[in-house]
């Protein structure tokens, strides 16, 4: 196994030794002055997060190769300034952006969009991804090789970075894969004495210093003889197929915190600078779906244990609709799914950004929500785009499954529901043709949106989201909440939705004008206690959740001096980290004890 560091300079300890004139002339120096931004206007995009979080910063720095971001890091450490890693920005809980203006040092923001690049290795059965690479564009590179990448559906659509689901042990709907995963990865770190080391764990030899290294792998200038393939190193999480089996278990599938799946980059959370992460893909195989409605939440349940203990494969999706969360990302989602269904998901981010630009043109004069209204003006003037059984399907049952089975297991499959749902009022099924099929997962990733949508639609009423992911516990059949009055009063609609065989459940609450959602926010926690879930699931701490002592020591120990993404998971904002985190019990290798 290749383990290749080098140093740099150290950081300074206090006050920084650079102005801020001298760093940005020198950032500007080292990538042009056009991919530095220091206008409001011009970095609102960076350090907006897609859903919640914004503060300020001195500069977001849009380096061009792995070499400028080398050095660019170097400038920003030497000058003693905050350093957030940005990819494509699209997180729901404000990872990747500053959040409020109350930090101790000036943010350097770097921004690696521009850094793309996915490099197939092994035959097609790994890739290395650069920190530009997009789940999209690795999608389409593995698409002509009969393979695809980790995750398939969801925040690939809106442009999601590779490098940010490993940082955020991502989830998504395909129930074999589980977590995002690698313990193969090219990172800086800045040690505790202030010195910025390289890493290679990517088990490719590229060199010794980082200028080799990374310039090596920039060009792709290695070959078979430099990768190293070793057993003891995953590029994906081989364990979670047979974790998630486990329905008889009390505890979760997956969930953030579990110490299991930290390790070095993967589920670092912006506390490490990646430059690379060295990947498992996996075979497409051709699949049939199912739809199932049932007005009693048991059929789902008994559906969900019967297929992830009987099935000789496991199914490749399951993905849960309630009604409420159907009809609103019917109306709301609509853009959202007419935009993929005729244009595909490439297209999707830059109509992301355009609308970000167009949002921020209308923000500087106090108009917020322009393009949200405009846009869902013109989609109540049009007719509903989904096929005719899932309407039917959505007058007759409340809870709503989409499994998609891999055809091998389509036949057992369909057995089993014709023989569990004869003779039921309860429920039913049909078994989907390809367009309804593909129609049925693009409703759902739609209706993650739409809560976002409501709410610029709607701004005399609604207060706010209150967007919560979380996991339940494997064996628990009591999934459907149940709130207390008060605070059914308090909330417009409820959204559940989510990755049901995983028991992983996305619950957005639109709460009405007046109501704190911080404060409703934490009475969700506590309800959450109660019933032994861990949250988040799959979307990391953010700025939203606070990090639990396990996960706020394995970012201590990543990140000694608190140089990168400060504040993340509520810890500390202050260099050094303050008093945060001391005493805080052990992470580490827990994926790699269970496994060796």
């Amino acid at each position: 196994m290749t383990n290749t560091t080098a140093t740099a300079a150290p950081a300074p300890a206090a006050t920084p030794a650079i102005a801020a004139d001298t760093l940005l002339a020198q950032l500007r120096q080292l990538v042009g002055a056009g991919h530095v931004l220091t206008d409001d206007q011009a970095t609102r995009r960076f350090r907006k997060g897609h859903r919640t979080g914004e503060g300020n910063v001195l500069a977001v720095v849009c380096p061009g190769t792995l070499l400028e971001q080398w050095q660019v890091l170097q400038a920003a450490i030497a000058a003693g300034r905050i350093v957030i890693m940005q990819a494509a920005n699209t997180g729901l809980t404000g990872g990747s952006t500053p959040d409020g203006n109350d930090y101790d040092r000036e943010i350097v923001l770097i921004s690696t969009r521009r850094i793309t690049g996915v490099q197939v290795i092994n035959g097609g059965e790994q890739v290395v991804c650069l920190p530009g690479a997009t789940l999209d564009r690795l999608e389409q590179t593995l698409a002509p090789l009969g393979r695809e990448p980790h995750s398939v559906i969801g925040s690939s659509c809106i442009g999601a970075s590779v490098l940010g689901g490993i940082c955020n042990n991502s989830g998504g709907a395909l129930v074999r894969r589980g977590p995002a995963y690698t313990e193969l990865a090219l990172y800086a770190r800045v040690k505790d004495d202030g010195t910025l080391e390289l890493v290679n764990h990517l088990g490719i030899a590229l060199g010794s210093t980082p200028e080799d290294i990374l310039s090596r792998l920039q060009n792709g200038q290695y070959g078979e003889t430099d990768i190293i393939n070793d057993p003891q190193r995953a590029a994906s999480d081989p364990r979670y197929g047979e974790h998630v089996r486990e329905v008889d278990a009390d505890t979760p599938a997956r969930f953030n915190a579990d110490p299991a799946r930290l390790f070095e980059a993967s589920g670092s959370a912006g506390k490490l600078c990646l430059f690379a992460v060295r990947l498992d893909t996996f075979p497409k195989e051709p699949s049939t779906v199912f739809y199932i409605g049932s007005n009693d939440p048991a059929d789902l349940t008994e559906v969900r244990r019967h297929l992830l203990t009987r099935l000789p494969r496991l199914p490749i999706a399951g993905e849960y609709i309630h009604r409420t969360a159907y009809d609103i990302g019917e109306k709301y989602g609509k853009d959202t799914f007419l935009l993929i269904d005729k244009f595909g998901t490439a297209k999707v981010p830059g109509a992301f950004a355009l609308k970000s630009r167009i949002d921020g043109f209308f923000e500087r004069l106090g108009w917020r929500g322009v393009t949200d209204r405009a846009i869902q003006l013109i989609m109540n003037l049009l007719p509903s785009h989904l096929p005719a059984r899932m309407k039917e399907w959505r007058d007759r049952f409340e809870h709503h499954l989409l499994v998609r089975v891999s055809n091998d297991t389509a036949e057992a499959t369909r057995a089993f529901l014709a023989e569990y749902f004869a003779g039921r009022s309860s429920g039913a099924y049909f078994e989907c043709d390809a367009e309804e099929g593909r129609k049925a997962f693009l409703h759902r990733f739609a209706v993650a949106g739409a809560a976002i949508r409501f709410r610029e639609a709607h701004p005399k009423s609604v207060e706010e989201i209150v967007a919560l992911d979380v996991a339940l516990r494997r064996n628990d059949r009591d999934w459907v909440e149940k709130l207390p009055a008060e605070m059914e009063g308090e909330i417009i609609h409820k959204l559940y939705y989510g990755h049901f065989f995983c028991h992983v459940f996305h619950q957005d609450y639109i709460v009405r004008k007046g109501v704190d959602p911080l404060d409703m926010e934490h009475r969700m926690w506590t309800l959450l206690d109660a019933r032994r879930a861990e949250y988040p699931a799959e979307h990391n701490v953010g700025h939203l959740y606070v990090a639990k002592p396990a996960l706020a020591s394995f970012y201590r120990e990543l990140d000694p001096t608190n140089t990168f993404n400060p504040g993340i998971g509520h810890t500390s904002k202050l260099r050094g980290w303050g008093e945060c985190c001391e005493g805080a019990p052990g992470w580490g290798e827990g994926y790699r004890e269970q496994t060796n």
